[in-house]
């Protein structure tokens, strides 16, 4: 059975049902209404006869009530802004919001129970809701200034989402609307400071098209995706934020990341060379970059570009232990030869080479001792350097 012959036998059951109590709400209802006051009451008549039996959701008297009541208590609630008297801001903009909810609810009744697609109240409520619509953005920007974020982000949604129903599609909100955008990406931020996944990524690729702030729209994403454990996407969304703000500091990071704890060491130097494209002296591509050549072994590379770095940063540590520590795998590798009265003059060179590269990590990174302690007890050994191999000897013991 489809929605619309359900509505349609609803209202045939309203009609034929004795509703004595029902006539009673409507009649004390409307006499609220005629006195101008006491909307809210009006309002829970009409509720409450909802709450007894959601039959009556499909009644149009009911709903039309319903939407007089609060559209009363939007008039009051402006009234006294109008002449500048004490208001709760927050509930003045709920019952816009609120109001809207009513009108859809009974365009949406109207069209069904018309029978040739007409809403008897559809232009005369769309011209007054489209008049109050922008105080939906601008009560969610009022709820986060008090980093309500919740409730918020139900206003966002609300004033979004207009662009969708038909009650409304003669403004062209989607083509006319450009605060559209920049609600998606409030939206956006509000799911991001909830933790909430679903919520951040409800309205993203709407907030993306607010350019000013598309970098922050991309974290936010990768950030829900995460919480989504959903890795294809986060690392998709991690190159296209690095792809359009290679300046931005969120996305090479953990990009770089990612590939390193893949294994994927060639990954990680193709986005430091990536990123060096658009900034040659860039402090992070460069370190990535020595670090990747490090690990694939390309040594010469590697002290070119570690040297590369210290040229523009001299206190990048580092480059210096890098550095080090091609001299000390070449070491490693040649003493694997066996043949030490061959290689002696080439080991001392190595380990000469590796020396004040060494120290002057320890220099610029005392605490890192893990790193630097093993590496100079092995250079001062290999260079008969008696008293500073015995203080390392001594810090490592």
């Amino acid at each position: 059975m489809n929605k619309t012959v359900t509505i349609l036998i609803a209202a045939l059951l309203l009609a034929v049902l004795p509703a004595a109590a029902q006539k009673k709400e409507l009649s004390d209802a409307r006499s609220i209404l005629k006195t101008r006051a006491n909307y809210d009451k009006a309002e829970k008549l009409m509720t409450d006869l909802i709450q007894k039996d959601t039959i009556h959701l499909y009644n149009p008297k009911v709903l039309g009530i319903w939407y007089e009541a609060v559209q009363g208590q939007y008039e009051a609630a402006n009234e006294k802004l109008y002449l500048k008297q004490k208001y709760d801001t927050v509930a003045f903009y709920t019952v816009i919001r609120r109001l809207q909810q009513v009108g859809l609810k009974l365009d949406s009744l109207e069209i069904r129970l018309d029978g040739h697609g007409k809403a008897a109240h559809r232009k005369s409520h769309s011209e007054y809701l489209n008049q109050l619509r922008p105080n939906l953005y601008f009560g969610g920007t009022y709820l986060v200034r008090k980093c309500d974020y919740q409730k918020a982000f139900l206003f966002f949604d609300t004033y979004i989402k207009a662009a969708e129903e038909p009650m409304f599609e003669s403004y062209h909100y989607e083509e006319r609307d450009s605060l559209i955008p920049v609600a998606a990406y409030w939206a956006t931020l509000c799911g991001f400071k909830l933790h909430d996944a679903a919520m951040t990524l409800a309205h993203c690729h709407l907030a993306l098209n607010d350019t000013q702030k598309a970098q922050f729209t991309l974290q936010y994403m990768c950030e829900a995706y995460q919480l989504q454990k959903d890795m294809p996407r986060y690392v998709a969304t991690l190159k296209e934020g690095f792809a359009r703000f290679p300046d931005y500091p969120y996305f090479f990071p953990r990009l770089a990341d990612y590939y390193t704890q893949e294994a994927r060491t060639d990954s990680v130097l193709a986005v430091a060379e990536q990123g060096l494209q658009h900034d040659p002296r860039g402090r992070l591509f460069l370190i990535a970059k020595s670090v990747a050549l490090l690990d694939l072994e390309r040594y010469d590379e590697c002290i070119s570009t570690s040297q590369q770095l210290l040229e523009y940063y001299p206190d990048q540590a580092e480059a210096y232990f890098n550095i080090a520590t091609c001299y000390l795998n070449r070491a490693l590798v040649v003493e694997q030869e066996n043949e030490p009265r061959k290689n002696r003059p080439i080991l001392q060179k190595l380990y000469s080479d590796a020396r004040p590269m060494m120290e002057k990590y320890r220099e610029l990174a005392p605490a890192d001792q893990k790193r630097w302690a093993p590496a100079l007890y092995r250079i001062y050994l290999n260079l008969n350097m008696g008293k500073q191999f015995e203080e390392i000897d001594m810090l490592m013991r």
